[in-house]
C-alpha cells in the first residue's frame, strides 16, 4: 500500500475572524484529517502575530509547523526571487497547498494553489495598500503551480483567460455545506433580544467589501419602505441605522440561526467566486435573491432569483416578490436537495486528486 502523501496547507486563513476563505480552509482541514490513509496533513501560518494560535484552531490530527514570519516580508522576497522555499520554513513535504491564492516557492514539493476569485484583477484599487502587489503574486502562483483549484467553473474560465493557464491543470473543487445547516432553526427569543433582530427581516451575509454591491442593496431597500428591515451580518461594528441593523461578526451557531430566520437572503455582488451563503440559505429553506453573475448562476442551479448587477430597482422588486410569494413545499424540497449535493467530503476528495497530480508532476 502506498504511503500517504505528505501535504502542507496554508493555515493562515484560520487565524482571527473566519472569512469565507477561513471557513473553506477549516472545513477542508477537518476532512483531510480524517483521510489518514491517503494524506498526512500539516499546516503552516505565514504571520508574526498570533502564529502560536494556529495549533489551537487545527483538527487534533493536524500538526502546526513552521516559524513566526512576516507574510508581508515573505511576499516582498517572493516577488523578487523564489526564496525562501517553504521547506526552509516548515520542513519537507510532498505537496504545498496554498489555500489563499499565494503559492510559496518550493524545492521539490508539488504546488497546488486555490484561486477563489479574480475580482481584484480589474479593480486593484479595492485592495488595501498592503495587498497592492497581490495580482502579480496570484498570476505567478497560477503559472508556477502544478495544479490550480477553483471553486467554480466560472472562476476556472477566468483563470484560463486572464493568466493563460493550461485548462488541463485546473481542477474545480466546489465548496460544501455543513450538515448543521439542514437542521438550522430561526433565532430563539434570547438571540433575537441579544442582537436586536426584528420579527421579519431581509439578510445579507458577508464582509462589506466594494464588490459586494452594498450601495445597490441599501438604495433598493431605502426606496421601498414596505420591505422588511435589512440585517447585515458580517465583520465590523454592530449598530442600527434606521431600518438597517448590523450585527457584527457572528459565530457559526448564531449565524445559522440568523440565516434560518430570514425572510430572504440577498447577495447583490458585482462578482463572486462561489457564493457559499447562497447554498447555506437554500439548505435551511430560505429564498435567495442574488445578482446574475456566472458563479452565482452556477452555484444556485436555478434555485435563486437573479437580477442585473447594480440595478437597484430590479433588486427591490425581486425582494418584494420574494417576501410576498412564499415558496411551495416542492420548491423547498428542491432547494434542500440541490444544497445537499455540495459536501465538504467531495471538496476534499477532489482536492486530494489535485495533490496526487501535483506530486506526480515532480517525480
Amino acid at each position: 500500500m502506498a504511503k500517504p502523501l505528505k501535504v502542507l496547507i496554508d493555515g493562515t486563513p484560520l487565524l482571527g475572524h473566519r472569512t469565507g476563505i477561513g471557513r473553506y480552509t477549516s472545513a477542508l482541514a477537518e476532512e483531510l484529517a480524517s483521510m489518514t490513509d491517503v494524506v498526512d496533513v500539516r499546516a503552516v501560518a505565514f504571520t508574526l502575530r498570533g502564529w502560536r494560535a494556529l495549533r489551537t484552531v487545527l483538527p487534533h490530527e493536524v500538526v502546526a509547523r513552521g516559524l513566526p514570519v512576516s507574510a508581508r516580508l515573505l511576499r516582498q522576497f517572493w516577488l523578487r526571487v523564489p526564496f525562501p522555499p517553504v521547506e526552509f520554513l516548515a520542513g519537507p513535504t510532498d505537496v504545498m497547498h496554498a489555500t489563499n491564492f499565494v503559492l510559496p516557492p518550493t524545492i521539490r514539493a508539488g504546488g497546488v494553489t486555490t484561486i477563489h476569485d479574480l475580482a481584484f484583477i480589474d479593480r486593484p484599487q479595492d485592495l488595501p495598500p498592503s495587498d497592492r502587489r497581490l495580482p502579480e503574486l496570484v498570476r505567478r502562483s497560477a503559472l508556477k503551480a502544478d495544479i490550480v483549484c477553483t471553486p467554480t467553473q466560472a472562476v476556472a474560465n477566468v483563470v484560463v483567460d486572464r493568466f493563460e493557464v493550461d485548462p488541463d491543470k485546473i481542477i474545480v473543487t466546489p465548496l460544501g455545506v455543513d450538515p448543521a445547516w439542514f437542521a438550522a432553526r430561526p433565532p430563539s427569543d434570547g438571540l433575537r433580544a441579544r442582537l436586536g433582530l426584528p420579527g421579519e427581516y431581509l439578510l445579507f451575509v458577508g464582509a462589506d467589501g466594494p464588490r459586494k454591491g452594498m450601495r445597490t442593496l441599501l438604495d433598493a431597500h431605502a426606496a421601498n419602505p414596505a420591505l422588511p428591515p435589512l440585517v447585515l451580518a458580517g465583520p465590523g461594528r454592530a449598530g442600527v441605522d434606521g431600518r438597517v441593523l448590523r450585527t457584527g461578526y457572528l459565530n457559526d451557531v448564531d449565524l445559522r440561526s440568523v440565516v434560518a430566520g430570514a425572510a430572504t437572503l440577498v447577495l447583490p455582488s458585482r462578482d463572486e467566486g462561489f457564493g457559499l451563503p447562497v447554498l447555506e440559505a437554500l439548505a435551511c429553506n430560505v429564498p435567495v435573491v442574488c445578482t446574475d453573475v456566472p458563479a452565482l448562476r452556477e452555484v444556485a442551479g436555478g434555485h435563486a432569483v437573479h437580477v442585473p448587477v447594480g440595478d437597484a430597482e430590479a433588486l427591490g422588486q425581486a425582494l418584494q416578490d420574494a417576501v410576498d410569494e412564499p415558496p411551495t413545499p416542492a420548491d423547498q424540497a428542491a432547494r434542500r436537495a440541490h444544497a445537499s449535493e455540495f459536501t465538504w467530503r467531495k471538496t476534499a476528495e477532489r482536492t486530494v486528486e489535485a495533490y496526487r497530480l501535483a506530486a506526480a508532476a515532480r517525480r
